[in-house]
């Protein structure tokens, strides 16, 4: 009996050494936690219930302009298509690319291309995407690609500000083309000069015009010119040795409303009409001069979200692929194989076998990256133009321009981080619920 209460005692001793060992060592991390989250978070609750100033106690005045303030309104909802739109696309993509690179030599080379991305910082990457949406093609990646695409579908204009003086022989015929002012006869020069075209933006081959094509009774010949010479000296409606001509300048012959003839200049600016076109009005038609296709306004107020969010992709998909690679990884090979020896196709198995059985893994990559979305501030605010700032706003800029900004309101501050947490929270217990429910198994 004695025996048993002295093993008691020293069982219960050596259980309070332990728990005071225990909590030893956990004290300096809860007390970080405490200064660091518990802290923050109680005073930001507690200071989202005053005013501007700190001092009068405001009630729930600046949670209702949460939902009054139009800014704030914007930065809600953009917050809302941030956490549907980008974890599910780099989500999609990572499983995509993991599974796509899993039988190929050169996988291992292509996974480390696209993780990469990881490696740099929110604000290099913004920096990068604010030059890949520039609206000019010849600096913005993305327009220079787009404006290819279109130019090899439309046919681009050649001058889009050219246009002829009062004392040339043209005059505008409506609708931006222009026309000659009289008919135009077989064995007679046709001449069509413009002025309005930057040297600079004169095709690379284009020659000196031709002053004198050759005329024949069977044909209306002609010559189109850019009618300025540079430095100065030239006379208006005659080719001057240092003129250059419009090649490429469209040309068509109307007669009575309709097209009868159509020429193209050559590079001395020389064209050729067949004898349709005697008597008839030479016309330059407005797909002369229509401004050229400048490419799509990436970071104007309807595309901005969208253009941002593919730059968060382009960081995060990476991420999620690494994981998803590792997860695959861990696939039990025979139920794949199983699979494909009773006849389902490589659709089928990735769509009955192996999405379900990286259920737990795409689960994390998911909550992992809605959680990361909430908090997206860098990218958003170093790629969104001034211009578009507001269009692009989200929860975590809009807290910093309501907290340190013009006019600075830190109880508005505070209760736009009330409202980030509480938007946290939900998307924290679904990932705590997983974990305890993988414990279990």
């Amino acid at each position: 009996m004695t025996a048993t209460r002295s093993t008691t005692r020293t069982r219960t001793r050596s259980k309070g050494r332990g728990t005071v060992t225990a909590a030893a060592f956990l004290l300096p991390a809860l007390l970080l936690l405490g200064a660091l989250v518990v802290y923050p978070i109680g005073y930001s609750v507690q200071r989202s219930f005053f005013d501007k100033a700190g001092d009068s106690f405001a009630g729930l005045d600046n949670y209702v302009t949460l939902f009054t303030d139009e800014s704030i309104r914007t930065a809600v909802r953009n917050n809302v298509v941030w956490v549907v739109v980008a974890p599910a696309v780099a989500t999609a993509l990572g499983l995509v690319f993991a599974v796509l690179t899993e039988r190929v030599r050169w996988g291992t080379a292509f996974k480390l291309v696209v993780f990469m991305p990881m490696a740099i910082s929110m604000l290099a990457a913004g920096i990068i995407f604010r030059l890949v949406y520039e609206q000019d093609p010849d600096r913005g990646v993305a327009n220079a690609v787009w404006v290819g695409v279109h130019d090899t579908f439309a046919e681009a204009s050649g001058f889009p500000r050219a246009r002829p003086l009062p004392v040339h022989p043209l005059k505008e015929a409506g609708g931006g083309a222009y026309e000659t002012r009289s008919p135009v006869r077989t064995g007679e020069i046709a001449r069509l000069p413009l002025i309005g075209v930057a040297p600079a933006q004169m095709p690379k081959d284009a020659r000196p015009a031709s002053p004198a094509p050759p005329t024949t009774n069977d044909a209306v010949t002609g010559v189109a010119w850019l009618d300025f010479t540079r430095g100065g000296g030239g006379r208006p409606n005659t080719v001057d040795p240092k003129e250059l001509g419009l090649k490429g300048l469209r040309i068509e012959a109307v007669k009575d409303g309709t097209v009868v003839a159509r020429a193209t200049a050559a590079a001395d600016g020389t064209f050729t009409l067949p004898a349709a076109a005697d008597g008839a009005v030479l016309r330059l038609p407005a797909s002369n001069f229509r401004e050229q296709y400048n490419g799509v306004q990436w970071l104007g107020p309807s595309l901005v979200t969208p253009a941002i969010i593919g730059s968060y992709v382009w960081m995060w998909a990476g991420f999620a692929m690494v994981l998803i690679a590792a997860g695959l990884a861990g696939l039990p090979r025979e139920l794949l194989e199983a699979a494909r020896v009773d006849g389902a196709n490589e659709w089928q198995v990735f769509r009955r076998i192996t999405v379900p059985l990286l259920a737990p893994v795409l689960g994390v990559v998911l909550v992992t990256l809605m959680i990361n979305v909430l908090k997206v501030f860098d990218l958003v605010f170093i790629i969104a133009p001034g211009s578009a700032q507001d269009d692009a706003n989200v929860l975590a800029l809009q807290l910093y321009r309501s907290s340190f900004g013009t006019d600075a309101d830190l109880g508005i501050g505070s209760a736009i981080a009330v409202l980030l947490l509480l938007f946290v929270l939900p998307v924290m217990a679904v990932n705590i619920r997983r974990m305890r429910r993988e414990t279990r198994r």
